[in-house]
């Protein structure tokens, strides 16, 4: 007997057997399915090591599915109750980790994830497990916390021979978009950014008019940083400044300079990073991301971003 496991009305997550039904907090929007009539999965089977994940290879139809849930509710709060749940289905965990337990990022980059926007993995918060029932049925469930958002992933193996899973999709898929500037993400992750692009604009920072003095925060994207930084110590990155065109360039570069040793000496005081992973450096209006010649633009400008140097 299949049961559904509901993902807020329409968008159901279908599991075998459940002891009951898990309803994620209002709000919660179905992302993306993609399925393979017949295709291979490399189900993890332990923690990074080195740059290698352990796997065991399954056979049969693949199908890989993303739900976003916009709020509070933390990925260990969205992991557990869907583990209970997968084990009451007959599923036995082969293993399972969090963070840096798994591998850190060398795990992250060394399992399947769905592309963003569809899956986001924030390196410094995320929650795996991967799953066997009998000898043809295979699954790993992946939830991660990303800036005001939680992301879940389930990729199940099932046999050619089963009927399809049954999905309730909604009538039609949430838009989920990456801000058009580039570098600057929304709900893609730090990590993410600093892969695909090499850089990423640290939004919502705040500096005193005219001052290189960093505001108190909290500052979502810094934090996100420190917890790249912490899990990847072989990471070293450069902060950049930039300023708008107003005033001598000569000032404005002394200006960005100061304003990114600023951001340093955020991450180093308050998160402990290693300062030999930070650089810095300053531009001036050198490197605009937008035209100068509106205030909204040269508020863009004015910026601090980092800069992936090494992995």
């Amino acid at each position: 007997m299949i049961r559904a496991l509901a993902i807020i009305g329409a968008a159901a997550l279908a599991l075998p057997v459940l002891a009951s039904d898990l309803s994620p907090p209002a709000g919660a929007q179905f992302l993306s399915m993609r399925q393979s009539p017949l295709a291979r999965y490399a189900l993890p089977m332990g923690p990074a090591v080195g740059d290698t994940v352990p796997v065991r290879h399954f056979e049969g139809q693949v199908l890989r599915r993303t739900w976003r849930l916009t709020g509070q509710t933390s990925a260990m709060q969205m992991f557990v109750p869907m583990r209970q749940q997968l084990q009451a289905a007959g599923y036995q965990v082969q293993f399972q980790c969090q963070t840096l337990d798994c591998g850190g990022f060398d795990f992250r980059f060394g399992i399947e994830v769905v592309p963003a926007p569809d899956m986001t993995v924030d390196i410094g918060d995320f929650q795996f497990l991967s799953a066997i029932k009998g000898a043809d049925q295979a699954l790993s469930l992946l939830v991660s916390r990303s800036g005001t958002s939680t992301y879940i992933q389930l990729i199940e193996v099932r046999p050619t021979s089963a009927d399809p899973l049954q999905i309730a999709a909604p009538e039609s898929l949430p838009e989920v978009t990456v801000a058009d500037l580039p570098g600057q993400v929304a709900q893609a992750g730090i990590l993410e950014a600093l892969i695909s692009d090499g850089r990423v604009v640290l939004t919502g920072l705040l500096f005193e008019t005219g001052s290189a003095r960093l505001g108190k925060g909290p500052f979502e994207q810094l934090t996100q940083l420190a917890a790249v930084l912490a899990a990847s110590p072989e990471m070293r990155i450069s902060l950049v400044g930039h300023t708008d065109n107003i005033g001598n360039q000569d000032k404005n570069i002394t200006l960005s300079h100061r304003r990114a040793r600023s951001v340093r000496e955020r991450l180093l005081k308050q998160f402990e990073i290693d300062e030999a992973q930070i650089e810095t450096a300053g531009v001036g209006y050198m490197a605009p991301l937008t035209s100068n010649l509106t205030d909204e633009g040269r508020d863009a400008n004015r910026r601090v971003e980092a800069v992936l140097l090494s992995r």
